[in-house]
C-alpha cells in the first residue's frame, strides 16, 4: 500500500495560510469540488454552472436563489485568464458549441483533467464597504473522467486485499458472464506463473474487456482501476498491465503485479490526488440516481455500495489536523441528476431516494464535521411537464426530443419511490423508463445563461454563506 505523502500536512498548512491572508485581503478563494462517477453530467453541471454565474454576473436573473443568499451583492464575474498551468482548461465554450449545434449534442465524455477559476466581484456586507473596495470570490473548479474516482477506495488497500475483495465481487452476479474469460484465464493460470509481459498483458487485456462490458452492458459503476476504463491523453502505459489474482503472494507473476500495483496508485497518487483532489472546501456529489433504478436492481446496489466506498475515502475537515490547518471539505452537497426526466410531483421522491441511497455517505460526512444536504435538479433542462394518460387516468409526464429519433415525445417514466425498491418493485422489470433526451438549443457564448431546475438552489446552499 502506497505511504501516506509525509509533506501533506507543511503543504495544507501553506495552502491554510495563503488562504487566510487573501481572506484578510477580500480575496477569498473557494474550491469546489464537483465529484460522480462516469456519466453522472459533470461536464454538463460545470458548463451550465459557469454560463449562469457569467450570466448572473452580467445582472440576469439566471440564479434567484443564490441572489437571494448573497443578499443581491453579486456585481461581475468572470472568467480568470490563463497562467502558466501545466494542466488543460476546462472549455465552456467548447460545450456551449455543442450545444448550439444542429442538431444540439451534449458534450463528449470527460477524458483528461481540467480545471477553471471564476472571480465574483461583490459588495462588502458592512456599512463602511465602499470605503474598502468590492470583495472578491475566487471559485475553482475541477473536472475530470469519473471513473478516477473509484481509484480513491484503493489507496487504502494492500494488492492482496484488492485482489480479495474485486475477484469475490466478480464471481457474483452479471459480473460472473461479464468477466467469464477473464476468469477462465485467472483460474487456469499455475501457482508460481512467471514474470512475463505477454501473460501480464494478456490478463490486463481480459480484465479490462470485462470492466467495459460490465459498465457498457450492465450498468454496473464499482469498477477499478479507473484508468483501465478511461486512461486519459497518457495512454496505456506498463504500470497498468495488472490484474487480480486468486494467489497474490510469492514471487514471479504476482510480485510482479503487486509491483505494478503500488506504481499505479503512487501515480495517481501524485498526479491526481495530490495536487487536485485534496483540498477543498466544498463538495458536490453528483449521481445518476434514475439511470441506475432503470437499470435494475443489481446496477443500483453497485452504485450505492460504489458511493459508499467513496464517502468511506473522502476526506473531510473534521480532524484536529484540519481544523489546524484550516483544509478539509466543510460541506457536501449529494445530488440527483437529470430531475427533468420526470415531474415535477416527483422530484421530491427523486431526491428522497437519492437520501436513502447515500444514507452511509452522509453518515460518514457528518461523522466528520461536515454539513450535508440532498438535492434533485437538472443542470440543463431539456423537457417541460405534461399530463399522459395511463389506464384511463391522468398521470403526470414529461415531454421533450428524443435524442435518437429527433422527434417530440410525451414519456411517462413510472413513479420513483421515495425508499430503496424492495424485492415487488424489481419482481416486475425494468419499470421505469429512463429515455435519452436532446439538449435545448443554445446560445454558443451562453449570454443568457442556461436553462436549469434547481441549480440556484444548490449553489445558495453550496456556497450562499461564502458571498
Amino acid at each position: 500500500m502506497p505511504a501516506p505523502d509525509p509533506l501533506g500536512f507543511l503543504r495544507d498548512a501553506l495552502a491554510g495560510a495563503e488562504d487566510a491572508a487573501l481572506a484578510l485581503l477580500g480575496q477569498e478563494r473557494v474550491r469546489l469540488a464537483v465529484t460522480g462517477l462516469s456519466r453522472a453530467g459533470k461536464t454538463v453541471f460545470l458548463t451550465s454552472l459557469v454560463a449562469n454565474l457569467l450570466a448572473a454576473g452580467a445582472g440576469l436573473r439566471t440564479l434567484p436563489a443564490l441572489e437571494a443568499a448573497s443578499g443581491g451583492r453579486l456585481r461581475r464575474a468572470r472568467v480568470l485568464p490563463a497562467g502558466v498551468e501545466a494542466v488543460p482548461r476546462f472549455d465552456p465554450q467548447a460545450h456551449l458549441a455543442a450545444l448550439a449545434a444542429d442538431p444540439p449534442r451534449w458534450p463528449a465524455r470527460t477524458e483528461d483533467l481540467s480545471t477553471l477559476a471564476l472571480t465574483l466581484e461583490l459588495d462588502r456586507r458592512s456599512w463602511f464597504g465602499g470605503f474598502l473596495g468590492a470583495r472578491s470570490v475566487t471559485l475553482e473548479l475541477l473536472d475530470y473522467p469519473g471513473e478516477w474516482l473509484l481509484d480513491l477506495p484503493m489507496l487504502r488497500q494492500s494488492y492482496a486485499e484488492w485482489s480479495a475483495a474485486t475477484l469475490a465481487r466478480l464471481r457474483r452476479g452479471s459480473r460472473a458472464a461479464a468477466f467469464a474469460p477473464f476468469l477462465e484465464f485467472v483460474d487456469a493460470l499455475p501457482e508460481g506463473a512467471p514474470a512475463e509481459d505477454p501473460l501480464s498483458r494478456r490478463g490486463f487485456a481480459l480484465y479490462r474487456d470485462g470492466l467495459r462490458a460490465a459498465r457498457d452492458g450492465h450498468g454496473l459503476r464499482l469498477l477499478q482501476p479507473g484508468r483501465f476504463l478511461n486512461p486519459g491523453p497518457r495512454g496505456e502505459a506498463p504500470l497498468m498491465w495488472f490484474f487480480p489474482l486468486p494467489r497474490p503472494g510469492g514471487g514471479g507473476l504476482a510480485e510482479l503485479c503487486a509491483r505494478r500495483y503500488d506504481a499505479y496508485l503512487a501515480d495517481q497518487r501524485a498526479a491526481f490526488f495530490e495536487p487536485f483532489f485534496r483540498r477543498f472546501d466544498r463538495q458536490a456529489v453528483l449521481v445518476d440516481v434514475l439511470a441506475a433504478l432503470h437499470q435494475g436492481q443489481e446496477a443500483f446496489d453497485d452504485t450505492a455500495e460504489a458511493l459508499a466506498e467513496i464517502a468511506a475515502a473522502l476526506r473531510y475537515g473534521g480532524s484536529w489536523l484540519d481544523r489546524l490547518t484550516g483544509q478539509g471539505v466543510r460541506r457536501v452537497a449529494l445530488v440527483a441528476t437529470k430531475a427533468d426526466h420526470v415531474p415535477a410531483r416527483q422530484r421530491e421522491a427523486l431526491a428522497a431516494l437519492l437520501e436513502d441511497l447515500t444514507a452511509a455517505p452522509r453518515e460518514r460526512a457528518l461523522a466528520a464535521g461536515a454539513e450535508t444536504g440532498v438535492h434533485a435538479l437538472a443542470a440543463i433542462r431539456c423537457t417541460e411537464d405534461d399530463v399522459a394518460t395511463l389506464e384511463g387516468r391522468p398521470v403526470g409526464a414529461v415531454r421533450g426530443v428524443l435524442l435518437e429519433s429527433g422527434r417530440s415525445a410525451k414519456v411517462y417514466p413510472g413513479e420513483v419511490p421515495m425508499r430503496r425498491p424492495g424485492p415487488e418493485f424489481w419482481r416486475h422489470g425494468r419499470m421505469f423508463e429512463m429515455p435519452a433526451f436532446r439538449p435545448p438549443r443554445l446560445d454558443p457564448h451562453g449570454a443568457a445563461g442556461v436553462p436549469h431546475l434547481g441549480l440556484d438552489t444548490l449553489l445558495a446552499w453550496l456556497i450562499g454563506d461564502l458571498l
